[in-house]
């Protein structure tokens, strides 16, 4: 597949030409080719996306519902294929790739009726003849980055709810992973998506991530990337005071208290940490159990680790792929080369591969470190990669010093046979969403974020809509309007 950028509703070349080959992660044969954009190239997507505004924003609601549904039903349609490239493009088995387009859909039918629902209120005046109106607006023309670990997920987590709130949308989608969008893309376009709605220019970050942080035609950055690449662009918006919402990186502790199912917990804990490689910001990084059930709980994570077989994601019965790129392996290596070096005792794994059907891709054995001290970069920043490391804690206190220790707060895990005491670690656990005894906290309808360094704003749920509308209040003066009522004389300012 070789796509192009998508501009003003047609498939266009980059203005300096510039192109990247796209190579399967698992092969490193040749999967297609992208156009890359420039500078030059955001200008005309945001000029296109603001010529499109002022229609797309007036368009009916109900209107723009149809044609999301029918994008939606487009996308279902093609899941297979999608998912084939997706697979080729970026590593995750055919079945990862098939659920997180699904889920896609789901997002994009979700947002589309989101966008119906949208109104305003009368509020309570300090007159009788003032009536305060408060309504919404779309923001205007809105620039998203989505990231190369879910590319079609989270493209949509960020298109759905922009076109539903009457906003046009400049995406930079992931240079490393763009060939699968380039198909979502087409069947918004076959849906009948208006052409500037919907511009669609991969790139790089220090380039057009920058460029579009900086662009006084973009009113809003939604975008989900790393801790310091959110850090740049709250720079770089600062001198348009744009509106952001961001989804930054995590350390998501996952908690085994001494009352948990070792074996349940072992299983949720393996799928969390090892599920794309480790590749997804609301991952396990750092395992906290209780010393009263480490042993049970460590040997049952290493048989369950053990039982990891990698292989290319289309070969039927893969659960397990490889990384995206050698720049992940490389920083894998250092977390447990740092963790060993610091006391850490090497459980399994942490291996290159070394057979021939490995040796032309990026492959890691999931690796586990028990003993790690508190100073190891694997307990203290994202390794975004297949490693899960393990701290013993004394007691449910030292549970919650430890996890809630570190900047950031994206997700967090509880495992235990006693609801009320994982509830009330939950509730003091500082983390935009915390799983008990359950290792995903993404739900359509809630709201998905982080606290602290992990970002700010919120995806999904109706927050997910509302944060593409700005308020307006109508504070108006209403005169006096006489009515007989039983033969009295009343008006409709009366108190």
């Amino acid at each position: 597949m070789d796509r192009k950028l998508f501009i003003g509703g047609a498939w266009v070349d980059a203005a300096a030409g510039t192109r990247a080959e796209i190579a399967d992660p698992a092969t490193g044969e040749r999967v297609g080719s992208s156009a890359i954009a420039g500078r030059a190239d955001l200008d005309s997507a945001v000029f296109a996306a603001s010529k499109a505004l002022p229609s797309w924003s007036a368009l009916y609601a109900d209107e723009r519902a149809k044609i999301l549904h029918r994008a939606a039903d487009l996308v279902a349609e093609r899941a297979p294929a999608i998912a084939d490239i997706l697979t080729r493009e970026q590593g995750k088995p055919v079945p990862d790739s098939m659920k997180e387009i699904l889920f896609g859909v789901e997002v994009i039918h979700y947002y589309a009726e989101e966008g119906r629902r949208l109104g305003g209120s009368i509020r309570p005046s300090s007159r009788a003849d003032i009536r305060s109106l408060v309504i919404t607006a779309p923001v205007g023309v809105v620039g998203g980055i989505v990231p190369w670990n879910y590319p079609v997920d989270l493209y949509a987590w960020k298109v759905a709810p922009v076109l539903a709130a009457g906003c046009t949308l400049v995406v930079k989608p992931p240079h490393e992973t763009p060939l699968a969008i380039g198909m979502v893309v087409q069947c918004f376009v076959d849906a009948g998506l208006p052409a500037g709605v919907l511009n669609d220019i991969p790139g790089t970050g220090p380039e057009v991530g920058q460029a579009m942080s900086e662009h006084t035609g973009i009113a809003m950055i939604t975008a989900t990337a790393s801790v310091p690449a959110g850090q740049s662009i709250m720079r770089a918006g600062a001198a348009t005071l744009k509106r952001l919402s961001l989804e930054l990186g995590g350390q998501s502790p996952f908690i085994v208290l001494d009352d948990a199912d070792p074996q349940e917990a072992a299983a949720a804990a393996a799928r969390r940490s090892f599920s794309n490689m480790g590749q997804i910001c609301i991952a396990v990084n750092r395992i906290l159990v209780s010393k009263g059930i480490h042993a049970q709980f460590v040997d049952a994570l290493v048989a369950e680790t053990a039982k990891i077989k990698l292989g290319h994601g289309v070969v039927p019965g893969v659960q397990y792929g490889p990384v995206l790129n050698e720049s992940v392996r490389t920083r894998v290596t250092r977390h447990l080369d740092d963790a060993v070096a610091r006391g850490g005792r090497l459980l399994v794994g942490g291996t290159v591969p070394k057979d021939d059907a490995f040796d032309k891709g990026f492959f890691f054995q999931p690796a586990l470190v028990d003993d790690v001290p508190d100073s190891a970069l694997a307990l203290t920043e994202e390794t975004f990669g297949p490693l899960a490391a393990i701290r013993t804690v004394a007691d449910d206190a030292e549970a919650l010093k430890v996890a809630n220790g570190l900047p950031f707060g994206l997700a967090a895990y509880v495992y235990s046979s006693d609801l009320e005491r994982a509830w009330s670690l939950a509730e003091r656990i500082e983390a935009g969403a915390v799983g008990v005894n359950v290792n995903d906290t993404s739900e359509l309808q809630a709201p998905f974020g982080g606290w602290k360094m992990s970002g700010i704003g919120r995806e999904l749920g109706r927050e997910g809509i509302e944060a593409f509308r700005e308020s307006k209040h109508i504070r108006m003066r209403v005169r006096p309007r006489e009515y007989r009522i039983d033969g009295h004389s009343s008006t409709s300012c009366d108190r």
